[in-house]
């Protein structure tokens, strides 16, 4: 599809921009992990083999249950072949779909493409009700704020990190002092949501605040999933958040 405005919801597609998200099986085994593989088949109908590195990885391959329940953030290994496997797990039963975020070698930057595939995990499904909208999330022994309206069109999002109260000191995670996925509640469209700064400094950022820029493109729910590393960690907080219109 030409002219495709990047900052707009992606992800609701096997095939966008001429690209095919393949995987060698859509079937999951709850509670167990198993070698899970794909490609990305191109323009020509060949895997694709050349990416341009976005926020340090070729490929970013998100994996979320339709409820948003069992979130996961993987970095696959790419074969010669262009094949991308790793080792995958569900916790339980359910359709879970499964986003490959990439950018091809020699597209203008930034134009990230996102896929998506449905997969099913057989078994006795559970739904877990959306928690409430809240500015505050709590991650393991950490309490993560979050400040700023979500707006269409564009919002400013900053987050600050504590744990028993002070603000930690965060590591560089994927060319940034965070990374930051928001999906769409019902249809679960992916948005590209940008670090306000990378980080250029490979040192720890002290502080504990990260800033990100969010655009997106309609008002209603939207659950967030923040990625950051401290003490060598990653943790990932979850926010369900309501965007509104811009006025």
């Amino acid at each position: 599809m030409q002219g495709m405005d990047h900052d707009a919801p992606q992800g609701l597609a096997v095939s966008a921009d001429g690209y095919t998200l393949v995987p060698t099986d859509t079937t999951l085994s709850p509670g167990t992990f198993a070698p899970f593989a794909f490609k990305v088949i191109g323009k020509d109908g060949k895997p694709l083999k050349t990416y341009t590195p976005l926020h340090d990885k070729d490929l970013h391959f998100i994996v979320v249950r339709r409820d948003m329940a069992g979130y996961q953030h993987l970095h696959p290994t790419r074969a010669a072949s262009g094949t991308w496997s790793i080792p995958l797990g569900v916790a339980s039963a359910g359709v879970y779909k499964a986003f490959a975020s990439f950018q091809p070698a020699g597209q203008p930057m930034p134009m990230p493409i996102t896929l998506a595939v449905d997969l099913m995990a057989s078994g006795q499904f559970s739904a877990v009700p959306l928690p409430k909208p809240a500015v505050t999330a709590a991650v393991d022994d950490f309490k993560v704020r979050m400040a700023g309206a979500v707006i269409v069109g564009g919002s400013a999002l900053t987050f600050v990190v504590t744990r028993s109260g002070t603000p930690v000191e965060l590591q560089p995670y994927l060319g940034a002092y965070g990374h930051l996925v928001a999906l769409r509640v019902g249809d679960l469209a992916y948005l590209h949501v940008h670090p306000e700064a990378m980080s250029g400094d490979p040192g720890p950022l002290a502080g504990g605040r990260i800033s990100f820029h969010a655009p997106v493109p309609t008002a209603g729910q939207y659950r967030l999933f923040l990625d950051f590393k401290t003490a060598d960690v990653v943790h990932t907080a979850e926010f369900t958040v309501v965007a509104r219109p811009a006025r």
